[in-house]
């Protein structure tokens, strides 16, 4: 497997994140194109060469682009924009060498409902439109049970909706083992989010305090939040069974750092990227 790591994590824009990445050892890294320095719109030809050259010159490619949006595909009449939005993302990513467009879709119900076919509809368009051009939109794990999400990806009749596995993701939303997940999701993981955190409601009985941030569980829930992010070892993802368990699928691709919280990202991902490397050590990953 490759370590990558999440441009924006660092928050110091596109061209220094990059270059925070190569300094770290990473592989690869992946960014954002729905607005900002890479949003579509903006990418001549001679802006995307200038970008690729950037990814290329420091040593990495990118090992996915981000095409959320933030809307789901719940609304007939948004879909119609944001499907269009998504696959001009897709264009992009191939222009740029990169095979895999991250996204959200929205949770998937379990029971079959008008808003599951709406969001079925919506991904069998963008399914068969990454297969036209060889790529794949990778949802990301997390609002729903794995094998919610897998049975939903298999009634798509197309390959082209892939999966962005997030094991924290599943832990601090759903309460569901990343290991689990992948039993039914396997065969569709195209890209992978290296994360840790709790689900906080699991936690308000322990006395202790968690991660840098130094905050109770049970102060936390008081505010309302259901979830937090931690550095990677900290919190409730067994990177010791999750990894084994991924390998056994045949995944061999990237492991990308995402660190979306803390006051110093640039220190969190440094530790977050010796513990992956110590981790592909120890497993032979």
């Amino acid at each position: 497997m490759k370590l990558g790591v999440m441009a924006e994590s660092f928050r110091l824009g596109f061209r220094k994140g990059v270059e925070k990445a190569a300094a770290l050892g990473a592989n690869g890294i992946q960014a954002y194109a729905t607005d900002g320095e890479l949003a579509p719109e903006t990418m001549t030809a001679d802006r995307i060469r200038e970008t690729v050259d950037i990814v290329k010159s420091n040593g990495l490619v990118f090992s996915a682009i981000c095409g959320d949006f933030g809307h789901g595909f719940f609304d007939p009449e948004k879909n119609k924009i944001y499907v269009e939005k998504s696959k001009r993302v897709l264009d992009l990513a191939v222009k740029m060498d990169c095979k895999v467009v991250t996204t959200h879709i929205g949770t998937v119900p379990e029971e079959e409902c008008e808003k599951k076919e709406i969001m079925r509809k919506a991904c069998r368009e963008l399914a068969l439109y990454a297969d036209s051009v060889g790529a794949a939109f990778a949802v990301e794990t997390g609002p729903e049970k794995g094998k919610t999400l897998a049975e939903f990806l298999d009634s798509l009749g197309a390959g082209g909706v892939r999966v962005n596995f997030d094991p924290a993701n599943l832990i601090m939303c759903v309460d569901e083992r990343p290991e689990e997940a992948l039993k039914y999701l396997g065969k569709y993981v195209v890209h992978t989010h290296a994360k840790d955190g709790v689900m906080l409601q699991k936690k308000i009985d322990e006395a202790l305090k968690i991660g840098a941030e130094a905050k109770e569980h049970a102060a936390l829930a008081a505010m309302g939040e259901k979830y937090l992010e931690l550095p990677l070892g900290e919190g409730d993802v067994n990177f010791d069974v999750y990894l084994p368990a991924l390998k056994a699928t045949g995944y061999d691709g990237f492991l990308t750092i995402e660190r979306e919280v803390g006051d110093n990202p640039e220190a969190d991902i440094s530790l977050a990227a010796d513990f992956i490397r110590d981790k592909m050590a120890k497993f032979s990953l």
